[in-house]
């Protein structure tokens, strides 16, 4: 099996325990108090440091963060205001909730990466997976189906794992096993229609996978 990355994973993981040290780049994705969408999608710095945050983001705007209480995600920040962490981005990142806005921090950057017109498929390629290709794919409360790029891992007996890009940049794992479908860190419900696994992730984010990217030719 070709080699594949477990780098966001694992800073993932990482970074949701309190005492890890050191920084990150990542990804800052701003909205404003009450907005439930975004237009600013900047490259950033997290770091942590004994339950202390700092998060510089390249519009020059910096967040100190000092740990409040004994209660875990309560923060005040350099202003005196407080300042809440979410986990609802489970691997993928954190929440922070500030009086005016809230900053959606992505481990993965590869969402802030110029488009690559030469591969269709990007990020993924087959120097990394055994054959790629763009899903048919709907986000949660989207009526029309886009698409979403993908890597496929192949394994004995037409089993696979299939990398996904979801449309707001996030990356998971769905397997395709013998006996049953399941996802890195989410609930997936998997049926079969024809040649084609319909998987539905968290209840909300739908994927068409075709049999032939799992099983090959």
């Amino acid at each position: 099996m070709k080699k594949v990355s477990l780098c966001v994973a694992v800073i993932a993981f990482l970074w949701a325990l309190p005492g890890v040290a050191d920084s990150t780049k990542a990804r800052c994705d701003i909205y404003p108090a009450g907005e439930d969408h975004t237009d600013k999608m900047i490259p950033c710095t997290f770091s942590q440091r004994q339950g202390f945050v700092t998060i510089t983001r390249d519009d020059g705007v910096t967040h100190d963060l000092s740990p409040v209480g004994d209660t875990p995600g309560n923060f005040r920040d350099q202003d005196g205001r407080n300042v809440y962490r979410n986990s609802g981005l489970g691997d993928q990142g954190l929440i922070f909730r500030f009086p005016d806005e809230s900053v959606y921090v992505y481990w993965s950057t590869a969402a802030l990466e110029p488009p690559d017109d030469d591969n269709w498929t990007a990020p993924f390629s087959t120097r990394d997976y055994d054959a790629t290709t763009r899903l048919r794919c709907r986000a949660a409360g989207d009526a029309e189906y886009g698409s979403c790029p993908a890597g496929a891992l192949r394994m004995e007996d037409g089993q696979a794992s299939v990398v996904i890009r979801n449309q707001r940049g996030e990356q998971f794992t769905i397997n395709f096993m013998k006996d049953y479908v399941n996802a890195t860190n989410r609930e997936a419900e998997a049926r079969l229609d024809g040649d084609t696994w319909i998987v539905t992730i968290d209840g909300a984010e739908v994927y068409e996978v075709p049999r032939a990217l799992i099983e090959g030719g």
